[in-house]
């Protein structure tokens, strides 16, 4: 077995490990140097890992945040009003959890010491921490407790989708972003595919509909923790103060504005796509008037079908963009054609037509998604603290899934009272619109 290669050829720094701790799953792999772009090229096990630990941190998040909470919700109230109006409540709290431990997990990541590395801690703790969120969610009496129990969920996942995130950044040569930013977003696809076939075997018990996942996730994210060779940081190099606490949250539009650009086209797509993913399941009962079993199951199908586009429109967006060396105009079309399709679901009015869009709404995603890491990960602002960047960054993806709900709820619920979804997929759809425009402005990259 071979053994971790120092790294050589780098200023002294008595604040760097430079044997670092390897990796304890798979062959021995170097240690990458902190704030230095690895040149060598992870081999296909270690793709693989990644694969799983973003499959692990979704599968647990996601799958209450699309389909488990909606059910629960159904058990709370019959009125579709009063359904829409819990999920929304139970979910709003959720988006200070994410803004907040999202970047200040990268951030900590940045800057934690000890012998095994600066992520690991990280991932591992937050995947396990998580469980205890979904647990008092299954077992709430009301929307009061879900939201506490959702909040400490998007605390713990975020903290640990923060570090998985900026391990990416350490661990990935460029020559690999595309493809393996492809492979994520597959993953974060099949996370919610599972959790909603999950939802149809295991949706009649709300404990083991939440718990289920979460600790099929919760291995899987230890698992690719296990397999990554960590730099480690002897001793923290920059104070943290309140300035730099509050800094965390931050990155000077004015000064990178390529970033900022990146950042609005994510928040504008997830936004978009949770304001209907929310309520997906509402969609079908309220919109489609499908029964709740009959609902679910169609979602379950719906589901696996945007998953199935979405995964070859990821590896065939991956792979075009490393081979043409251009992001910009793939990401800016991709999220201009998902934001037609949100709107298009007003005027499905059957189970098929639902199924269409559903498959042209994954082909966008996929695309989108497969590219869109790729081209933040060429526009960081720092890579020694890309934990942080990509902190802020993950504000873009976390904050809007929490919003969603109770954005999209008071739209459905106040405007569309309950089963007119116009309000919801035309805002939608104007959303997603705004972030196509944006992201052409971004110049750093082709």
């Amino acid at each position: 077995m071979a053994t971790p290669t120092r790294s050589t050829g780098f200023p002294p720094d008595p604040t760097i490990d430079l044997d670092g701790s390897p990796n304890l799953v798979g062959p021995k792999l170097p240690v990458p140097h902190i704030g230095i772009q690895p040149d060598t090229v992870k081999p296909w096990w270690f793709v693989a890992g990644v694969v799983l630990g973003q499959l692990g941190i979704f599968l647990g998040l996601m799958g209450p945040a699309t389909v488990s909470i909606q059910l629960k919700a159904t058990t709370l109230s019959a009125d579709p009003a009063q359904q829409a109006a819990i999920v929304g409540l139970a979910v709003a709290p959720g988006a200070l959890a994410a803004v907040l431990f999202n970047a200040l997990g990268g951030r900590i990541s940045d800057r934690t010491t000890g012998r095994f590395g600066r992520r690991r801690p990280w991932i591992i703790g937050g995947a396990v921490a998580m469980l205890v969120g979904l647990f008092l969610i299954a077992i709430a009496p009301g929307a009061g407790l879900m939201a506490v129990g959702w909040f400490f969920t998007q605390a713990t996942a975020n903290m640990a989708f923060a570090a998985f995130t900026a391990s990416l950044a350490d661990q990935l040569s460029r020559t690999q972003y595309g493809k393996v930013s492809g492979l994520v977003g597959i993953a974060g696809n099949l996370a919610v595919m599972v959790a909603t076939w999950l939802s149809t075997v295991l949706g009649g018990n709300m404990l083991l509909l939440f718990m289920v996942p979460a600790v099929l996730g919760a291995l899987m994210a230890i698992l690719y923790a296990l397999m990554i060779p960590e730099p480690v940081l002897k001793e923290n190099r920059h104070p943290f103060n309140l300035v730099e606490l509050l800094s965390t949250f931050w990155r000077n539009p004015l000064k990178y504005p390529d970033f900022a650009l990146a950042w609005a086209g994510r928040f504008t797509i997830i936004l978009a796509s949770y304001m209907f993913v929310t309520f997906r399941l509402l969609y079908m009962t309220n919109h489609l008037e499908l029964d709740a079993a009959s609902a679910t199951g169609a979602v379950a199908i719906g589901v696996t079908i945007y998953t199935v586009t979405s995964m070859v429109a990821s590896l065939a967006g991956g792979w075009l963009s490393d081979k043409l060396g251009r992001r910009k105009a793939l990401v800016a079309a991709a999220i201009l054609i998902f934001g037609l399709a949100t709107y298009l679901l007003l005027h499905a009015d059957s189970v098929a037509a639902f199924y269409v869009v559903e498959a042209i709404m994954g082909i966008a995603y996929g695309a989108y998604i497969a590219v869109d890491l790729a081209l933040v990960f060429e526009v960081l602002p720092n890579r020694e603290e890309a934990g942080k960047d990509l902190g802020v960054f993950n504000i873009a993806n976390a904050l809007p899934q929490s919003l969603a709900p109770a954005f999209g709820g008071f739209l459905l619920a106040n405007l569309g009272g309950g089963t007119n979804f116009a309000p919801l997929l035309i805002t939608a759809g104007v959303i997603a619109l705004i972030g196509a425009i944006l992201t052409m402005f971004i110049r750093g990259v082709k």
